[in-house]
């Protein structure tokens, strides 16, 4: 179990996120969505103790987050940013060996049982082929399943992704999020991220998140969430649902501007 209660964030002395709950259950994908500016990215980057808040509390498995170390932060929770960096000149494999430091001592070597992690990591993201290849060598879906397998190396319980879709073209963004789901299904594994497609947020999402101006508009599974009443109050845009039998998820599409 994974809490957000009645967090508030603030810039310079200005209120950005209000008073913000949400609950994500073991095994959950959880979206956040919401209009650029509204306060989906800093509020994934204050649940992931990246940015302070000044009130509320964030608790995994029960144990306030504040109370807990980053090593044991890091052992529960890993999140990826928007666009992630690595040295030019740093391989595949160096890039997921990052992931186990949190499991390590100061100055303790890789052993066995994390090579064997670090192998399962790339074979999990399908990048065994590209493990010698450098970071920067590769292409955006590549790319972003090499910081996936970092992130997986880390064996955490939660994993955190702000738009991970972002300077991705079509394809890479299916192969992307068809991986999310893969980890989701195969291992149990809990996904929060904060998507800006809202089609992308209803075909992978067990719930979604709605964030207006700093606070939450609406909380639920995609069929109570995508309406159109919710995308013109929301998003100023007037649309159309469809849903699709084989999926039972709501397919939007979007007509105008709302007047």
């Amino acid at each position: 179990m994974f809490t957000v209660e009645s967090i508030s964030i603030r810039y310079e002395q200005k209120n950005v996120i209000r008073n913000f709950s949400f609950t994500v259950n073991p095994g959950e994908i959880v979206s956040i969505i919401g209009p650029n500016g509204s306060g989906k990215s800093t509020l994934l980057k204050a649940v992931a103790r990246h940015i302070p808040y000044y009130e509320g509390s964030v608790e995994l498995e029960g144990t306030n987050l504040k109370a807990m170390s980053p090593k044991q932060v890091a052992r529960k929770m890993c999140m990826l940013s928007q666009k992630n960096q690595a040295p030019s000149d740093m391989t595949v494999i160096d890039l997921i060996a990052y992931g186990r430091y949190p499991h390590k001592k100061w100055f303790e070597k890789l052993n066995d049982e994390d090579r064997e992690i670090i192998q399962w990591a790339l074979e999990k993201t399908h990048l065994t082929a590209y493990q010698d290849r450098t970071v920067a060598s590769l292409s955006g879906g590549e790319s972003q399943r090499a910081w996936i397998a970092m992130a997986l190396a880390q064996r955490p319980k939660i994993l955190l992704l702000d738009e991970p879709t972002t300077y991705l073209d079509i394809s890479h963004q299916h192969e992307v999020l068809e991986l999310i789901r893969e980890l989701n299904r195969d291992m149990g594994m809990t996904i929060v991220m904060v998507l800006h497609d809202l089609n992308q947020a209803s075909r992978y999402s067990d719930n979604i998140v709605v964030v207006q101006a700093g606070e939450k508009a609406l909380c639920g599974k995609p069929n109570q969430v995508m309406t159109t009443d919710m995308i013109r109050q929301v998003y100023r845009m007037d649309a159309e649902i469809q849903y699709i039998l084989s999926e039972q998820k709501p397919r939007i599409h979007l007509l105008s501007t709302a007047r």
